[in-house]
């Protein structure tokens, strides 16, 4: 023991001395939490650049509040919340609470903020000439992943909130001071990065390979086109943004879905409803339309193959699960709770003929009975009659698109499928709207006739062709699919088209609309936080 004690005793004698000796023993290095990090060689770029997806993700998969994704479709022409809302989206139809305390608005902010913030990292790190461990191509190439996410995150931003902060570079410190940029720097930052992006990230066939040679769902030059012709048209630079579209449909990389393929094309559907089913969604798996699929995993096969728990299947899909008689099943998309109701306009107006799009298999509307027990072996097999509330919620009609069932999750709190962000089918309906807004009609009708026979719908003529028609059109191909907000908002027909076709619902009616929710609130945190400068709120609120 006393051998112990000495050696203790020295060591003691021994920290003493030295600390003594070095005054600044204790003096600390705090380094912040700002502190942008030293992107240096390729793995670490490589990192930071799918850390890109993962944030994007969590743009989607908020579950904290499980009304989000309502928030984009209620109160507006195609949509209704229901008696199983959330909360979150109550501002998005009672337009008379949306106010600049309001949480969507400021998870908008928030989330597409950061992703600006770690773009510039990357950024900034690559266009730092010390870096060498890049070749040039391999530094344009990391340059045009971050560009092409930065400027997605900036067009959210734009078509939201309208000006917003111009954030060029990583933040190093607080900064409390920002201002908003005038609109047309903010777009024409947009576009500077997405005509970098397009010109130099890679075509759709040459993105980087797992070791099964299947395609990730990288970045490639068509996604950066995509978006560079929304923002042309959000710009009102039509004839630029007809170009661009017409770019990618000519570039004869992708064909519309024709022909039943993929998981369960053996099954009862068709080929419109196949693209959406889950295993079918991914270029590799067959899709031949997709451009952006972001694509998700299962957790308990990959880790941290979701981000959050994705709400989009028990938001859009019908609560049919609590019908007495009824079971969850997988032919029906799995458990859904109807937090949105589809507008009478879509169920009863918008279809004309025999639209595929309106099918049974891709609008679900009647459900039978399909629980065997004696309990209900009078009614096993029978359709369901509409009845009180169950046409609300239980068994209304509901798009099929985010049907998923997950066999070891049939309570189903989470939604593992991935997230289709731009096909084929809408650059066909960017085109058509650039052609329309420069009176171009008889060539939009053309266009949209593409996408008519597809869905075996009656062709149209020029004198059909205005923007009423492209955005009613929309919805017939892109309902669950496309922002239905931000395409009213970047259109600025939101409230025109909400108050024309979906004003009256029973249940939850939209009130308060005016033209000052054609951009959202400016989140009141932000402006009291930014205590240097004026950070301006929006007109109205």
């Amino acid at each position: 023991m006393k051998k112990y004690i000495t050696i203790l005793a020295g060591l003691s004698a021994l920290f003493f001395a030295s600390s003594s000796c070095k005054k600044n023993f204790l003096d600390e290095k705090p380094y912040s939490s700002y502190t942008p990090l030293t992107l240096t060689d390729s793995l670490g770029f490589e990192a930071s650049l799918v850390g890109l997806y993962n944030h994007v993700s969590t743009i989607f998969s908020w579950a904290d509040q499980q009304g989000w994704p309502s928030v984009w479709a209620v109160g507006t022409d195609i949509a209704n919340s229901t008696a199983n809302q959330q909360g979150v989206e109550v501002p998005y139809y009672n337009y008379a609470s949306l106010t600049p305390t309001d949480g969507a608005a400021g998870r908008t902010w928030n989330r597409n903020f950061i992703l600006v913030n770690l773009t510039n990292i990357i950024i900034d790190g690559v266009e730092n000439p010390s870096v060498t461990s890049l070749s040039a191509n391999g530094k344009k190439s990391v340059n045009a992943e971050a560009r092409f996410f930065r400027a997605y995150a900036y067009n959210n931003l734009a078509t939201c909130f309208g000006a917003v902060p111009l954030v060029e570079h990583a933040l190093t410190g607080p900064k409390t001071d920002f201002v908003r940029a005038p609109l047309t720097q903010v777009n024409d930052f947009i576009v500077a990065d997405l005509v970098f992006a397009a010109a130099n990230l890679p075509d759709i066939e040459s993105v980087k390979t797992n070791t099964k040679g299947k395609l990730y769902g990288r970045a490639n030059k068509f996604m950066a086109m995509q978006l560079l012709a929304e923002v042309y048209l959000r710009m009102n630079k039509n004839d630029l943004a007809e170009q661009t579209a017409q770019a990618i449909i000519s570039s004869g990389k992708f064909s519309l879905i024709k022909a039943r393929y993929g998981a369960k094309s053996s099954l009862p559907g068709d080929y419109f409803s196949d693209m959406f089913k889950y295993g079918n969604e991914r270029r590799s798996q067959g899709n031949t339309e997709a451009i952006w699929v972001l694509e998700q995993e299962n957790p308990t096969v990959v880790v941290g193959g979701i981000t959050d728990n994705p709400q989009q299947r028990r938001v859009w899909g019908a609560a049919y699960y609590s019908v007495a008689g009824m079971q969850i099943a997988d032919s029906l998309g799995g458990r859904g709770i109807a937090r949105l109701r589809l507008s009478n306009w879509v169920l009863y107006g918008l279809y004309k003929g025999n639209d595929i799009r309106n099918s049974e298999y891709n609008i679900k509307r009647h459900y039978y009975y399909n629980d065997p027990a004696p309990a209900y072996a009078s009614k096993y097999g029978k359709q369901i009659p509409f009845t009180g509330p169950d046409t609300l919620f239980r068994i209304c009609p509901s798009t099929t698109k985010w049907g998923a069932f997950d066999p070891n999750d049939t309570f189903g709190y989470a939604m593992i499928k991935d997230f289709m962000l731009m096909r084929l089918g809408e650059t066909y309906l960017l085109l058509a709207e650039a052609q329309v807004k420069q009176g171009k009609t008889a060539e939009a009708a053309t266009t949209i006739n593409v996408l008519r026979t597809r869905a075996q719908a009656d062709q149209v003529n020029a004198s059909q062709m205005n923007m009423n028609f492209i955005l009613d059109e929309r919805a017939r191909e892109l309902l669950g699919e496309e922002n239905r907000r931000m395409t009213l908002m970047r259109t600025g027909t939101l409230v025109e088209r909400a108050t024309r076709l979906n004003a009256n619902d029973p249940a939850k009616p939209i009130t308060g609309i005016s033209a000052t929710n054609l951009l959202l609130p400016i989140p009141l945190g932000e402006i009291q936080l930014n205590k240097d400068a004026v950070l301006d709120q929006n007109p109205g609120y």
